[in-house]
């Protein structure tokens, strides 16, 4: 609904400017055709804002069992490419370290599929890391015309998990895939970077594995990741800066946290306010 009423704007906006007579061509239209531009979207008839999230209902974040579980179906496909003696048992690996990559930092397709392996960035403060302490994202999602916005993520502890991911997918598998001097992070088997559309083949492919629903697409572990980030306690600006947003609004309609957060919320407000209830729990 909000691309359609985008178009609704942007042609209403040409219209103005065909229909204002300071630029003269309702007098050109009407010399030569007879008739003259008439405005064709009013406040009657435009596709009205009513709701503030107006995408698919099918289409939510993604729970911990069913990250959890999209993760196992593709490990299992590279199980079964191993055990089949097939060739796709590396690209089976990309598309797990790929996957996880695009949950453990909260990535668009486009920032995903532009990481260059000189993005990897180490951080002072948690040398644990080693160079997958972040990734500086320099495709991130423009606006009103402007370049690219650029970033840096940081990985989170609870995602550090994602470091040994990436370390083994950095040192062992991608020279596999003999990508030259390539400098993308994840390549494809004819060393080229992968495109947008193979990167939501992967998805598709371990979310029907998983036996995930089918509205779900890897947008959803962006999603995922925001709602994870709320349940961990992070601040929204922390949030914000980490996945690319102007306004802490529009991460807001990212987030749909379970039951068992807001349950832990009410009990966290409950021996805060009455104390005397909790002694000896």
């Amino acid at each position: 609904m909000s691309t359609g009423r985008g178009y609704e704007t942007t042609l209403a906006m040409f219209m103005s400017f065909l229909t204002d007579r300071q630029y003269g061509w309702s007098e050109q239209c009407l010399e030569r055709f007879g008739q003259v531009p008439q405005q064709i979207f009013h406040e009657d008839n435009r596709v009205a804002h009513v709701v503030e999230y107006e995408g698919r209902p099918g289409r939510r974040p993604l729970t911990y069992d069913e990250v959890q579980a999209l993760f196992d179906a593709v490990d299992g496909r590279v199980e079964q490419a191993r055990a089949r003696g097939r060739k796709g048992a590396l690209t089976a690996m990309r598309d797990a370290a790929l996957l996880k990559t695009v949950y453990a930092f909260g990535l668009r397709r486009n920032e995903t599929r532009m990481l260059d392996l000189a993005d990897l960035r180490r951080t002072p403060k948690f040398p644990q890391y080693r160079q997958f302490g972040g990734l500086f994202v320099r495709f991130g999602k423009s606006s009103n015309g402007s370049p690219p916005e650029r970033r840096t993520v940081l990985t989170v502890p609870q995602m550090d998990w994602i470091v040994e991911v990436l370390e083994r997918w950095v040192t062992e598998i991608r020279p596999l895939l003999s990508p030259g001097k390539l400098p993308a992070l994840f390549v494809t088997e004819r060393a080229s970077r992968m495109s947008v559309r193979s990167l939501n083949v992967a998805f598709a492919q371990a979310r029907d594995d998983a036996g995930l629903p089918p509205e779900a697409d890897l947008h959803a572990l962006r999603h995922s990741y925001v709602t994870h980030l709320v349940e961990f306690d992070y601040p929204e600006k922390f949030m914000s800066l980490q996945v690319g947003h102007s306004y802490a609004s529009t991460t807001a309609i990212y987030t749909g946290v379970s039951d068992e957060y807001r349950n832990r919320l009410v009990q966290r407000s409950l021996k805060e306010r009455h104390p005397e209830l909790w002694e000896g729990v």
